[in-house]
C-alpha cells in the first residue's frame, strides 16, 4: 500500500479558494504516483476552540469532533498544509487543528503549498514550522508558494504555471524520502477510540 498524504485545506472563511489549490494538488500528488492523496478539510471537521479538558498527549479524548479529527490525523503517513497567508500567519482555524493533537502529529513529514501576496504566504509557512517541530513534525524546505495568487484562478480552478508544477513535484520527491526515512520512528498506528 502507498502511503497517505493528507492534503489539509487550512482555511475555513467564506469566499475561500483553499479547496481549488489542494484539488489541483490531490490530482497532482495522484499522477506522481508515491502517494495515496486525501484531502482534509478542517472545516468539516468543526472543531470548536480547543475544549478537550485533559492534555492531548494522553489521548483521552472526550469530544465526539476530536475523536475524528485524531483519527484522520493518525491515519496520515504525511501531510501537505494548504494554507493562505493572515497577517504574516497561518490561519487561526489551522492553528487550532494543529493544537488539538500531540502523538497524531509525531514523526511524519510535511510540505506547504502556500498562497498570498507578494510573499506567496512564505510568511505564513514560517510561523507554521515552529509551531510543527514541537510536535515532532518534520517541515521539510521544499514548498510549492503561489505569489498573488488570483492570477492562477480560472473557471473555478488553479491553473498553475511550469515553475509551480515543478516546485510540487519536488516537495513531492522530498515528501516520499522522508515518509520513508521516518516510518521507522512511528508506533504502529492505532484509532484514538482503541487508545
Amino acid at each position: 500500500m502507498k502511503p497517505k498524504l493528507h492534503i489539509i485545506v487550512g482555511s475555513t472563511r467564506p469566499g475561500r479558494v483553499g479547496p481549488l489549490f489542494a484539488k489541483w494538488f490531490a490530482d497532482f500528488a495522484r499522477e506522481h504516483g508515491a502517494f495515496e492523496p486525501v484531502l482534509v478539510d478542517i472545516a468539516d471537521f468543526d472543531l470548536p476552540l480547543f475544549d478537550e479538558p485533559k492534555h492531548p498527549r494522553l489521548k483521552q479524548y472526550e469530544n465526539e469532533h476530536t475523536k475524528r479529527w485524531s483519527q484522520t490525523i493518525e491515519e496520515g503517513d504525511a501531510f501537505v498544509f494548504v494554507t493562505p497567508e493572515y497577517n504574516y500567519f497561518i490561519p487561526a482555524p489551522l492553528v487550532n487543528a494543529i493544537t488539538y493533537l500531540v502523538n497524531e502529529w509525531h514523526y511524519k513529514p510535511a510540505g506547504f503549498l502556500s498562497y498570498g501576496g507578494v510573499s506567496g504566504g512564505l510568511r505564513a509557512v514560517e510561523s507554521a514550522k515552529t509551531l510543527l517541530n514541537t510536535l515532532k513534525v518534520v517541515p521539510i524546505p521544499e514548498g510549492v508558494p503561489v505569489p498573488n495568487y488570483p492570477q492562477f484562478l480560472a473557471d473555478g480552478a488553479f491553473k498553475p504555471n511550469d515553475l509551480i508544477t515543478a516546485g510540487a513535484r519536488t516537495m513531492l520527491d522530498e515528501l516520499e524520502r522522508w515518509t520513508g526515512a521516518l516510518k521507522a520512528l512511528r508506533p504502529a498506528k492505532q484509532s484514538a477510540a482503541a487508545a
